[in-house]
């Protein structure tokens, strides 16, 4: 039995999903969006996020979190911003003593939907097709952070291993 907390980091929307494995079946335990707000400053939107973060691992006590990786930014300071929202979680879950364990965008997408370019809509669809929901889980984001928490479930048990370490 594993209790996993996928993440999927965003300076302005951080999505987070819980899923509880128990005999290879997937259940949400919980899911949905740390949205700071937009007018603070940065050093302030971090903090929102480290704090939604920390009270979500208090409530679930995971047993390991999942991050989704960098990806190809279009601007360097997208690529910083999602650094940092990175590091944030980072902290978060090293502070909780919780492994972390990364996987690209593209490895999420070939684990839930078997097609790495697939669309958020497609995404949408196959979590609430594998977790059994009556509707598509929403916003996207809280969406990408269970498809993250799933791709660990399938992988890490697999003979080539789960996502890089972190």
């Amino acid at each position: 039995m594993a209790k996993i907390l996928g993440v999927d980091p965003g300076s302005r929307v951080t999505g987070y999903g819980v899923v509880d494995e128990q005999n290879g079946e997937l259940r949400v335990v919980d899911c949905g969006v740390i949205r700071p707000d937009p007018e603070t400053p940065a050093s302030q939107r971090y903090l929102a996020i480290h704090d939604g973060l920390e009270a979500l691992i208090g409530r679930h006590r995971p047993d390991v979190v999942a991050v989704e990786s960098l990806f190809f930014c279009k601007s360097a300071s997208s690529a910083i911003k999602l650094a940092q929202v990175r590091g944030v979680v980072l902290l978060a879950a090293a502070e909780a003593g919780l492994e972390v364990y990364e996987y690209a965008p593209r490895r999420v997408k070939q684990a839930v939907v078997g097609r790495g370019a697939a669309s958020k809509e497609q995404v949408q669809r196959m979590i609430q097709a594998l977790l059994g929901l009556a509707e598509v889980p929403k916003p996207a984001d809280a969406a990408d952070a269970l498809a993250v928490a799933i791709c660990h479930a399938q992988t890490a048990s697999s003979p080539r291993g789960g996502g890089e370490r972190t």
